[in-house]
């Protein structure tokens, strides 16, 4: 019952038994291509985050990948996009593709626990499907918190600790993947990206040690969605 109880638990520590890696080499390039298949979900972001956003408003994506979402924004409106990746392989891939579309977004490779931007320099963040992966999750809060503009706000968009299994297999079936990327999903679910995940308790422990103005946190199918404002 003890161990049981040990594993179901979420790790909410400041810090992460773990260094912050980004994916590298064919990893990355297997990721940028089975996530290609969610595009519809990387435009419905960006539609989202648009109707929040006056022209020429700056945008920061921390952990973009690919840059599929920082580059569908683009696409909607006269904004300055900026995405921040600890990954050098995403970097260079996410470069690739906005030139590909022929839009500007600036990719950049850095720390979410330590930007490299000046404070008050963006109007909005967004960080989709990443942050249960940030090694020290306080101080990657502590970031948005800094970089972000006086009344500036911020969108986490990330996995439930205490998603079912059914859930989980409902939504990796809509990911429209091939036989061996769903298999391979379904486990790095159960065996790595759950047991990494915050339940909305545990994530409001976080955001208590913070000086956002405002949170919010609204739980959604398998996912969370954290609205934070400065």
């Amino acid at each position: 019952m003890v161990a049981n109880a040990l594993k179901a638990r979420p790790v909410n520590a400041n810090t992460k038994p773990y260094k912050g890696m980004g994916m590298e080499g064919s990893l990355a390039k297997w990721y940028a291509k089975s996530t290609g298949n969610l595009m519809k979900d990387f435009q419905a972001d960006a539609r989202r985050v648009a109707a929040l956003l006056t022209p020429g408003a700056s945008v920061l994506e921390v952990a973009p990948g690919p840059g599929y979402f920082a580059i569908e924004l683009a696409k909607l409106g006269d904004y300055s996009v900026t995405g921040l990746d600890i990954s050098h392989t995403f970097v260079e891939i996410a470069q690739k593709n906005a030139a590909e579309a022929g839009v500007r977004v600036e990719f950049r490779h850095g720390s979410a626990s330590d930007m490299p931007f000046d404070g008050a320099q963006f109007d909005f963040i967004f960080c989709r499907a990443a942050f249960k992966n940030f090694s020290e999750p306080v101080r990657a809060l502590q970031e948005m918190q800094r970089v972000l503009k006086p009344g500036g706000r911020a969108l986490i968009v990330d996995l439930r600790h205490d998603a079912s299994p059914k859930e989980i297999d409902q939504a990796v079936s809509q990911m429209r993947l091939g036989i061996f990327s769903r298999i391979f999903t379904r486990l790095t679910f159960r065996f790595m990206l759950l047991k990494r995940a915050y339940t909305k308790q545990s994530f409001e422990q976080l955001l208590a040690q913070t000086k956002f103005r405002s949170t919010r946190i609204d739980e959604a199918s398998i996912g969370m969605d954290i609205w934070l404002e400065k």
